[in-house]
């Protein structure tokens, strides 16, 4: 394994990321988890790089418009060895052996100190300019991230740029582990650890990065911020008075290291410490910070920044030093925050994505912005409903017996069909039965045009249908749709019990539209509407969107009150059956039909053409009666089944 490094012009225009033995991978702007985004000189797709028995074979791919430069020269095909770099456009490539992570417990800090956000904020910006210019561009270089991965490269360069007195960043998390043995309740027992998701060196040649597992831990435990100082400014290259320790004798002794300093002067008199005693974590590591991401309890991540001091800094006392990296763990707060809201706004998208499989997007939406329980609690408003059913399901399940697996997917297909238009049209979806599907609109907010919705929908299902019954080969050819709509009164929201509840609505309105897409097999046409329902798309909907032909007054079975029916057509330029002639023509016959004179509204009916069934009923029902009607005629006809 080995690991390769990019490196752009600014600091934070880098990422560091492990070759697997055996992995191939695309370089390139804009290839999953290996894009150099800050680079327009590197191609979309760049590279491919694949890493083999310590060797990193790097070929350039047809589509890359800019030359890659290997030890000085162009090349399109070369072995890379650890060591050795690469160079595109402004981005320089290293491949270099994976350094040493590990966490220590390291022992008491010299200094040891808790910051809560409120003393952040009131500390004062050193070098603010290029502070600021690294967090303006935070926002847009964390929401470019497409996973944790992405996230984390992201924020440790980002900690990285905004601290120059770093040597090491890291993302940190404390997850649940199982442990060893039982729980007394008899399952497995579980317990804490840290994890790294993701650490980076200013400077790879510095080390073993070992962050401090007791500094992590205080941070996260306490919700604040922890700065923890193992060895002062000058420490390390000796002063006046003090002993020094020189800083290749830490590189050579275990990773947890004691030491005694001594000054040479009394505290009383000099206000200085006297006598000293220091651990350090890691290898000239000599102070390390962490500040908490705000966030759920359980939800445990870190951000973790760690140095040593520079020749260039003062020495000092406790106060001074603590100032320095009382600015650098401010901006650190920052950029926890910001990732904060980031995690924030990934979580709540996570959440209408998963909500989405469950309730309309228009519900999604509206919970977005307001709250949820009163939002969903069950409240009385005027709908419309539109009842979907497959037709020729029945005599396909017998034809699909040795494969009903074969079956479902076909219907799930239908239902797809459905689903996608009631939800195109902003419509909600209350319910599946079988091979039904039910949609409404004017909840959770009102739709005005709820006509205009419906009616969109229902003639859009309907064309994918019969689009498909052309094609022997698709999946939806041989079903075909009938379909109800009705508006009225109903009760929307959640409704259920405590056990088990679902976004539906409730009342008569909607067992009217079940009952006039039941009634599409009797009166042979696909789409049926009752009366509030055709009014309002003959009020709303213009006429080369959609049309409306009265059919036939009845009285459904089970049913007192009779019912005015419409059928919704598609506009004239689509019918390949029905011209407006004919629309009125038929309108002509069922008042005929309605008045009593059946002679004159059977004369009407036999000037449309043939294909027409929806005019059967009408034209059947006459000549069964002789072309006369009963006595007591009220223009109402009763269907003897559902």
């Amino acid at each position: 394994m080995a690991d390769l490094l990019a490196q752009g012009e600014q600091p934070e225009h880098r990422w560091r990321r492990s070759l697997p033995e055996g992995a191939e991978v695309v370089l390139g702007r804009a290839s999953q988890g290996w894009s150099v985004p800050w680079d327009p000189q590197i191609s979309r797709r760049h590279a491919v790089l694949r890493f083999e028995s310590g060797k990193l074979l790097v070929e350039v791919l047809p589509e890359a418009k800019n030359p890659i430069f290997f030890r000085g020269r162009q090349a399109r095909r070369f072995w890379l060895q650890v060591g050795e770099r690469f160079v595109i456009g402004q981005t320089t490539f290293t491949l270099l052996e994976p350094p040493q992570t590990v966490f220590h417990d390291a022992g008491a800090p010299l200094h040891q100190h808790v910051f809560s956000t409120g003393q952040l904020w009131e500390t004062r910006f050193g070098y603010p300019d290029r502070r600021i210019e690294v967090l303006s561009r935070l926002p847009e270089v964390i929401s470019r991230a497409t996973d944790n991965e992405e996230l984390c490269i992201a924020l440790v360069s980002m900690l990285l740029a905004g601290i120059p007195r770093a040597s090491s960043a890291a993302v940190i998390a404390r997850e649940a582990t199982p442990e060893i043995g039982a729980a007394p309740s008899g399952g497995p027992r579980t317990g804490q650890a840290l994890r790294i998701l993701y650490w980076d060196m200013r400077s790879l040649g510095r080390g073993v990065f070992s962050p401090s597992h007791r500094l992590v831990e205080e941070a996260l435990s306490g919700r604040q911020s922890v700065l923890h100082v193992w060895q002062p400014p000058g420490m390390v290259r000796g002063g006046k008075g003090q002993t020094a320790v020189a800083e290749e004798s830490w590189a050579s002794e275990p990773a947890k290291r004691h030491a005694e300093i001594s000054t040479g002067h009394p505290a009383s008199q000099t206000g200085e410490i006297q006598s000293l005693t220091y651990y350090t974590s890691s290898p000239g590591v000599h102070w390390a910070f962490c500040a908490p991401v705000p966030g759920q309890p359980g939800d445990d991540w870190a951000l973790y920044v760690a140095g040593h001091w520079e020749e260039s800094d003062p020495l000092g006392k406790e106060a001074t030093l603590v100032h320095l990296l009382r600015e650098d763990l401010k901006f650190a707060e920052i950029v926890a925050a910001t990732l904060a809201s980031l995690r924030q706004l990934r979580r709540l998208a996570r959440r209408q994505a998963a909500l989405r499989q469950f309730l309309s997007p228009v519900v999604v939406q509206s919970l977005v912005a307001e709250d949820w329980e009163r939002l969903l609690a069950p409240k009385e408003t005027e709908v419309s409903v539109l009842f979907c059913d497959l037709r020729g399901f029945a005599r396909h399940t017998e034809q699909s017996q040795g494969n009903l697996l074969g079956l479902l997917a076909r219907v799930n297909q239908a239902l797809g069909v459905m689903t996608r238009q009631i939800l195109k049209e902003g419509g909600v979806i209350g319910d599946f039965q079988g091979d039904a599907a039910m949609g409404f609109w004017g909840w959770p907010v009102v739709q005005q045009d709820r006509a205009i919705r419906v009616c969109r929908a229902a003639l859009s299902i309907r064309r994918h249908f019969e689009s498909a019954a052309q094609d022997p080969g698709n999946p939806l050819a041989g079903f075909r749709v009938g379909i109800g709509i009705a508006t009225g009164p109903a009760v929307a929201g959640k409704i259920g019990t405590e056990e088990q509840v679902k976004v539906t609505v409730f009342g008569p309105v909607v067992n009217l539209a079940s009952r006039l897409e039941g009634m599409t097999k009797i009166l042979r046409v696909p789409i049926l509407l009752d009366e509030t329902t055709a009014a309002e798309i003959r009020r709303q909907v213009l006429p080369e969107v959609a049309r409306i032909r009265r059919l036939v007054r009845v009285r459904p079975y089970g049913m007192v009150s009779a019912i005015e029916v419409s059928e919704l057509l598609l506009p004239e330029g689509e019918d390949p059956i029905l011209t407006n002639k004919h629309v009125e023509i038929y309108e002509r016959a069922l008042e005929a039909f309605i008045a009593g004179s059946w002679r004159e509204a059977y004369q009407w009916l036999h000037q449309l053409p043939p294909e027409d069934l929806g005019a059967d009923l009408l034209t059947v029902f006459i000549a069964q009666h002789n072309r006369t009607a009963p006595p007591g005629w009220d223009g109402v006809i009763k269907l003897d089944v559902k």
